[in-house]
């Protein structure tokens, strides 16, 4: 299962961290700060989505 969460979390990771730096310059902050601050928390809330969606995938 630690591989299918590593491929899982490849993907999932760089959309959600994707996502979160889409809605921070959408908001209007263009500063390095906030777009480092999105990528990071998409960084980490990804893992516990990688978890959740292994575990269905595997059974």
């Amino acid at each position: 299962m630690l591989r299918l969460a590593a491929m899982l979390y490849a993907i999932i990771g760089t959309s959600l961290a994707g996502a979160g730096v889409i809605a921070v310059l959408t908001a209007g902050y263009g500063t390095w700060v906030p777009i480092v601050v999105a990528a990071a928390v998409g960084a980490v809330l990804a893992l516990p989505v990688t978890y959740v969606i292994s575990k269905q995938i595997t059974g």
